[in-house]
């Protein structure tokens, strides 16, 4: 473990290449695949094994904030808050990587020179201690280049873009060009060729690289990026919505590919989750198949999935809604979400379940004049003091200890024990508890939507 290393991951994405388990109020990198560990979860795992702690620092948005600092405090107790940089609008990862590198640059005090490995948060490593080598490898040997970690490929693969070797040094190759997706004929031509790695989407550079091949290749980026901190942040949002690819690493003389292979995916399609899912053994419980071939079924709720006299489908289930589709046809998922974009289907960006910064709530039923939720407040947490115009609630005490504040009265509830919340009441639940709290809230009115809410106090700043 090097102390002279850090990582900047990547996480603000909202991608629907995984609907419908990945939504814009929950996207990919939160959720829990193929463990008991989400991907962004897995990702800064894996940066501890290369470097301490104090060093991973990670770039989300406002709506990702809470998502990302509640989940990496269940594996990561001693994370700090200003570990976690937040963009005033998510653009591309150029920008993204310009406002890493200021903050720790201005803020953090880190030298020009440190090396940095900038991941996404929403792929996948099957073989971690050959991913911590390498990758570990190519932060001692970056230099003044742009590194970039390149997976030899192992099939014709269509959904990835594509890196040309050059020249080899003794622990990387010089980069002769970057390829788009190809067509399956040209990537079997890449395959047999040798010469191709694919695109992971990992870089390693130091700030002073960055900062001056930004203003080589990327000006108009670079003129925001070469002022104070502050002035940079008021001017954020005037940042062209572009990637490192398409702004430095296409065009600049100083990249260089560590190739490596290590079970790597970026888990951009159900098919390619299935692979995954397939490569670790993983049994699908719970589900029946009968008379059927080639079937991928997931269940993020735990239902029972069951299909008969069908053949090559992926089967996903979450909560609200299920797709099915053929397999080897991933990519027209983007059409369903398409459909329901242009259509105002709120699946498309929300789920039953929402996460906020004191926990989560799962809406149970939801009929017109009344709503069932299932909330889950963290240990220590507290949603804000509030009321509500149209709706009155009923809170029942399922697990854990509540306190309550309803109207003049403070309440300390426990299991099976409930207090009724009339319209217009202020109101604040909070849990005092080391365990996670429960209660099933009722909700009965004229207009139960998440909008009819009006804030007093809050501890989050909403």
């Amino acid at each position: 473990m090097v102390k002279y290393m850090y990582s900047i991951i990547l996480c603000g994405g909202s991608g629907t290449r995984l609907w419908p388990l990945s939504r814009k109020n929950f996207p990919k990198q939160f959720l829990k695949l193929y463990s008991d560990k989400s991907l962004l979860q897995e990702t800064f795992l894996r940066m501890q094994q290369i470097m301490p702690v104090e060093n991973i620092y990670l770039v989300t948005n406002n709506d990702g904030y809470f998502n990302v600092l509640n989940q990496l405090k269940e594996i990561c107790p001693q994370i700090k808050n200003n570990q976690i940089i937040i963009e005033s609008i998510s653009l591309n990862t150029a920008p993204a990587i310009a406002l890493a590198f200021k903050y720790l640059k201005e803020k953090e005090g880190i030298n020009s020179d440190v090396p940095i490995i900038i991941l996404p948060a929403d792929h996948y490593i099957g073989q971690n201690e050959k991913y911590a080598k390498l990758a570990q490898k190519a932060l001692e040997k970056v230099g003044d280049n742009i590194g970039t970690i390149g997976i030899t490929p192992t099939a014709p693969e269509t959904g990835y873009g594509y890196i040309k070797k050059g020249q080899k040094e003794e622990d990387y190759f010089k980069v002769d060009e970057f390829k788009e997706k190809p067509s399956r004929e040209t990537a079997l031509e890449y395959l047999q060729t040798g010469k191709y790695v694919w695109n992971s989407g990992m870089y390693i550079f130091n700030e002073r690289t960055f900062s001056q091949e930004l203003e080589k290749y990327a000006p108009e980026i670079y003129q925001i990026y070469s002022a104070k901190y502050e002035n940079f942040l008021r001017d954020f949002e005037k940042l062209s919505a572009v990637s490192i690819d398409v702004a430095i690493s296409e065009k600049s003389q100083k990249v260089i590919v560590f190739e490596g292979e290590f079970g790597w995916s970026d888990i951009g399609s159900f098919d390619a989750l299935a692979d995954v899912i397939n490569e670790k053994g993983i049994a699908q419980q719970y589900h029946v198949i009968i008379d059927s071939e080639n079937i991928f079924a997931h269940s993020s709720s735990g239902k029972l999935i069951t299909a008969v006299g069908v053949r090559n489908l992926i089967i996903i289930e979450n909560n609200d809604a299920i797709l099915v589709q053929e397999k080897g046809k991933s990519e027209d998922v983007k059409k369903v979400v398409n459909y329901l974009k242009e259509h105002n289907y709120a699946e498309v960006e929300h789920n039953v379940i929402g996460y906020r910064p004191w926990g989560k709530y799962e809406v149970l039923v939801n009929d017109k004049n009344h709503k069932v939720k299932k909330i889950s407040v963290y240990p220590g947490e507290s949603l804000s003091l509030q009321s509500h115009e149209h709706r009155s609630e009923h809170w029942v005490v399922v697990k854990g200890v509540a306190l309550v504040i309803n109207g003049q009265d403070e309440l300390t509830l426990r299991e099976n024990e409930s207090t009724y919340i009339p319209a217009k009441s202020k109101h604040r639940l909070a849990n005092p508890g080391e365990n996670e709290l429960e209660i099933i809230e009722v909700q009965t009115g004229d207009y139960l939507e998440e909008d009819d809410i009006i804030r007093y106090d809050d501890i989050y700043g909403r």
